[in-house]
């Protein structure tokens, strides 16, 4: 949220609420935290859920991302909901100068303690990466002076371990990478473990991100996706670590995903996003007419996709587009 642009942001979640969307969020990447935005926008607000997309695990401590989210769910009336996630190595190693050591451990470990913390219980936890208190030290267990609170936990996870984790335990899925096409590289992991937990796939709200794009003329929006999907490939992770990428392979793109990356790797950014096969920009988002992304929507919903998180930086920045595009989406899918 850029100072200069706050009563416009302002305005734009005011817009989305008076047209009935349910959730707004605020990112957390290399620019602005999560929290912070939130903040300003509870009182502005009235409806609308406000949510991290997501607070990074490795920024903070488990106790201070549950004292925000106890601080944001008192200031929006109830209304927050806790997205986390553990990012990726560059990011955290690069930016935070955290080890990326054993994330999933990380993430697990940090739901407990905030859900022992809004649970309003003393903490007290022994993990592999968080100690509370810490051994042979002066700590002593504390309880967080707040009364217990209901606070959603959104996970946004990828890899197949960790979306089993968040099918066994977190109330939703925030998910990318995501086709209906290819709906099991990722439901499948998730039912899997709701199914072992005693639970079943529809007790997740599952969000999954999908970038929309209205008009007739399909093969431009395809090319000037593209170098958005090259990037994903190999420049959202290491050479090593990229779990888009990952994504994406099981999803029966395996030869295209690391042939893409490996061009973007050594430099040739423009030839990775020619590499980018066509079926690999239609098929995780929704493009093209308003018929056509009316009939994408309902896929989507078919295959379980209980929230939409869009993606409206087709219209670019915030502005008189994304407010007509926004309204426009919210005028086709009204029949779903």
């Amino acid at each position: 949220m850029q100072p200069d642009k706050l009563a416009l942001t302002t305005q734009w979640v005011g817009h989305a609420e008076k047209l009935g969307i349910a959730m707004a969020f605020s990112a957390e990447a290399w620019w602005s935290d999560a929290a912070t935005p939130l903040a300003y926008l509870a009182d502005k607000t009235e409806r609308i859920h406000l949510a991290s997309g997501i607070m990074q695990t490795t920024a903070r401590t488990p106790a201070m991302a549950a004292m925000t989210a106890l601080t944001l769910h008192d200031l929006t009336g109830g209304r927050f909901v806790l997205g986390l996630g553990a990012s990726g190595p560059q990011v955290v190693e690069g930016l935070h100068g955290v080890p990326y050591h054993k994330p999933l451990t990380r993430l697990k470990e940090t739901v407990a303690v905030c859900r022992m913390i809004f649970a309003g219980e003393k903490v007290n936890f022994q993990g592999e990466v968080f100690q509370l208190p810490l051994p042979d030290s002066e700590g002593k267990a504390i309880r967080v002076a707040h009364d217990p609170a209901d606070i959603p936990i959104y996970l946004a996870t990828l890899g197949p371990n960790a979306l089993r984790y968040t099918g066994a335990t977190a109330d939703g899925w925030l998910g990318t990478s995501f086709s209906p096409e290819h709906a099991q590289a990722h439901l499948d992991y998730l039912r899997e473990g709701a199914e072992g937990a005693g639970r079943s796939l529809q007790d997740l709200d599952l969000c999954v991100s999908v970038r929309v794009e209205i008009g007739d003329d399909l093969d431009a929006m395809v090319e000037r996706r593209k170098p958005a999907v090259a990037f994903n490939m190999g420049g959202m992770g290491s050479a090593t670590t990229n779990f888009y990428n990952d994504a994406f392979q099981r999803a029966g793109y395996a030869e295209d995903a690391k042939a893409i990356q490996s061009l973007w790797l050594a430099g040739k950014r423009d030839e990775a996003a020619r590499r980018v096969p066509t079926a690999m920009v239609t098929e995780f988002q929704a493009l093209g007419t308003r018929d056509m992304v009316r009939d994408r929507l309902r896929q989507y919903r078919d295959v379980g996709v209980t929230t939409v998180k869009l993606g409206l930086d087709s219209a670019g920045p915030i502005g008189p587009k994304r407010f007509e595009l926004l309204e426009n989406i919210v005028d086709l899918v009204k029949d779903l």
